[in-house]
């Protein structure tokens, strides 16, 4: 009999005599050697289920790992696209200072412009069209109402700060002011 069986064993031809606690079962050859095969395979199941578990708790650590590698360095290559236009403005501003020449100061703060334009497009940001839409909770943030009977109610009259949205996903919501109907007073004295 194999180590750490709680039974005492008593070998025949064709028997096998378990006794244990002044209890004893007698069981035939064969059926000792299943059990033997059967304790084996349970013993060979537990390390695979032990190992299963080590492996899915090192992916999972492994994942976690990556996952905060990458929010990290998510940022990387924006910023990285992000310094051209800083040295852009700081070369816009230098030559200013020494030329003092305004017109050519806008036109190469018009540029840079673009450039940051075509920058947040590269990355999926878009500029979310609001003036003279209906007025979209889940787009625009109202700051201003105007009375009004030259648009339909909660029409957006004006932008007030632009808002952007990335992937269809609102960064920053547009600042608007947004028309409402005109009071039963007001209109009667037009």
């Amino acid at each position: 009999m194999q180590k750490n069986s709680p039974m005492k064993e008593d070998k025949r031809e064709d028997e096998v005599v378990m006794k244990k606690d002044n209890e004893s079962v007698s069981i035939s050859r064969e059926e000792y050697e299943e059990l033997l095969k059967a304790r084996d395979e349970r013993k060979e199941w537990q390390e695979l289920a032990a190992r299963i578990k080590a492996d899915y708790e090192n992916a999972r650590k492994r994942l976690e790992r990556e996952k905060e590698e990458f929010i990290r360095f998510a940022q990387y290559n924006v910023l990285k696209d992000l310094l051209s236009v800083v040295d852009d403005f700081e070369r816009a501003r230098s030559a200013a200072v020494e030329t003092q020449d305004i017109e050519s100061l806008v036109k190469g703060l018009d540029m840079i412009g673009k450039d940051l334009q075509s920058l947040l497009k590269r990355y999926g940001v878009e500029e979310i069209d609001a003036h003279g839409r209906k007025f979209d909770p889940e787009l625009h943030e109202a700051m201003l109402q105007e009375e009004t009977e030259d648009a339909e109610p909660f029409t957006v009259l004006e932008v007030l700060q632009k808002g952007y949205k990335m992937h269809d996903k609102v960064l920053r919501p547009v600042r608007v002011k947004v028309s409402v109907a005109a009071s039963e007073e007001e209109a009667g004295e037009k």
